[in-house]
């Protein structure tokens, strides 16, 4: 039974979709105006992971991931790079999804753009204005949170009695009007700026709030089963989806909200001031691997804080490292025909454990320990000969499963070396097969400079590239 915290009632519920088994989800996607750093992609690991354990459970899955292309900070950047809005995203956009496909993370079936949904926008900001949830103040449409009785009960803050003369925390907004709570639906542009659309109420920008309603309720309809993102997210950018959602419909937003929570570096908030600020690039420039990082991100459950720091990443590669050797060794090992029913019964415990704790509000270090748990059975059965060729193939499609949600396997290529490698190991067996072992050791420390590493075991010579 699938459960998860769902932040709108504060508590464990068991999962039911809307209709049947369709679920509809959204996850709040980057603002592309840099490269994404690492707390945004754990983020989007755990939007990633929601997404392939919703399949997993059988679920018909209708997945909207948007893309934020314009706001104040986006049109600052481009007037500054002097270019147009699309000339400035596009190369960042592009970046994004690179370092997406890198990390494993799958596709979504719709990927809109905010700038592709202005119309979608105007007409939910029309509505409100008609039925009084927003008005307009100097060319800019703000919405008017005294007129949601239910304004704060995503983020459970408090606001009666304190509509008017709110703290500077929530006035994001650098407009006038008229409670400091109010935020902008819509901000006016003069005829001067470059950024800027036409509406019955005003040429202007949409405010970043609206954006996500308008793209989440043309795609998913006015109520859909999970909204998903980052605890940052949870107040004011959530918050403020609800109030002007449901002001519009009149209908639930969305039934269930999962957020994920902060990554610190290092035991720090990140920032380019304190030098911890980690784009997935830098990473990658620091020679680790996609699958590693990715790893890490989804090692400790996304609702509880994760601390990242260098050592746990080099942890991380090791630990990949020794499972992708596992399943070569188990693949490559001659094995005796038969069935070994205990190691069968141990796998299929393994596959129910991981099942149980992604069932526990995606449980992810849980369901990791049910996948340790079974490597470490399994090289046991290995060293004792009691593994059997039927054993073989069942462990593998177990393992198969889990990683269809882990993704840190990765594919198993079959590495081709080429005639010269080939023949130097050939020729290192000879030499042993003659007792030569000094040019059996000059061969394995000329194939280690060319990035080879040999293992001896039992069923003959394995080897991996570095």
């Amino acid at each position: 039974m699938l459960k998860f915290h769902n932040t709108l009632s504060g508590q464990l519920e068991e999962f039911q979709p809307l209709n049947g088994n369709e679920v509809r989800l959204y996850v709040c996607g980057p603002t592309v105006w840099s490269y994404a750093h690492i707390g945004n992609f754990r983020t989007f690991t755990f939007g990633d992971i929601l997404r392939r354990y919703l399949k997993f459970k059988g679920y018909r899955l209708t997945h909207v991931f948007n893309l934020t292309d314009v706001d104040d900070r986006i049109i600052n950047e481009a007037a500054k790079a002097e270019k147009s809005i699309d000339e400035f995203t596009a190369p960042f956009i592009d970046a994004f999804w690179e370092d997406s496909d890198a990390l494993g993370i799958e596709r979504p079936e719709i990927a809109p753009r905010a700038t592709h949904h202005i119309p979608e926008m105007i007409r939910i900001i029309e509505t409100l204005l008609e039925n009084g949830h927003a008005y307009e103040s100097e060319g800019s449409i703000y919405y008017r949170i005294s007129a949601f009785p239910e304004y704060g009960k995503l983020s459970k803050i408090n606001f009666a009695g304190n509509i008017s003369g709110a703290s500077g925390r929530v006035d994001t907004d650098k407009y006038d009007k008229e409670n400091a709570q109010d935020f902008a639906l819509w901000k006016f542009a003069g005829a001067d700026e470059a950024t800027g659309w036409d509406a019955s109420f005003g040429r202007g920008r949409p405010g970043w709030h609206i954006e996500c309603s308008a793209m989440a309720m043309k795609y998913l309809g006015e109520t859909f089963d999970i909204h998903a993102g980052g605890i940052d997210l949870k107040f004011p950018h959530h918050e403020n989806e609800i109030a002007q959602s449901e002001g519009a419909s009149g209908k639930i937003f969305a039934k269930y909200w999962l957020h994920s929570e902060h990554l610190k570096v290092e035991g720090e908030t990140m920032s380019k001031s304190l030098g911890n600020y980690f784009t997935f690039r830098d990473l990658l420039a620091k020679g680790y691997t996609p699958t590693a990082i990715r790893y890490l991100l989804l090692s400790v459950p996304y609702h509880k804080q994760l601390n990242f720091t260098f050592e746990t990443l080099d942890g991380a590669e090791h630990t990949l490292e020794r499972l992708r050797d596992f399943r070569k060794r188990l693949n490559e090992a001659k094995l005796s025909c038969g069935d070994n029913q205990d190691l069968q019964k141990i796998a299929k415990k393994s596959l129910s454990d991981f099942e149980a704790a992604m069932d526990d509000n995606l449980n992810s270090s849980v369901a990791l320990a049910a996948l340790h748990n079974l490597v470490r059975e399994v090289n046991t059965s290995l060293a004792n000969d009691t593994v059997l060729t039927a054993n073989r193939d069942f462990i593998l499609q177990t393992i198969d499963k889990i990683d269809s949600v882990l993704g840190i396997f990765g594919e198993e290529k079959e590495e081709i070396l080429d005639t010269e490698i080939e023949s130097l190991i050939e020729e290192r067996q000879e030499a042993r097969r003659n007792r030569n072992f000094a040019r059996s050791d000059e061969i394995r420390d000329l194939l280690s400079e060319k990035g080879i590493v040999l293992e001896d075991t039992k069923d003959g010579v394995r080897w991996k590239r570095k």
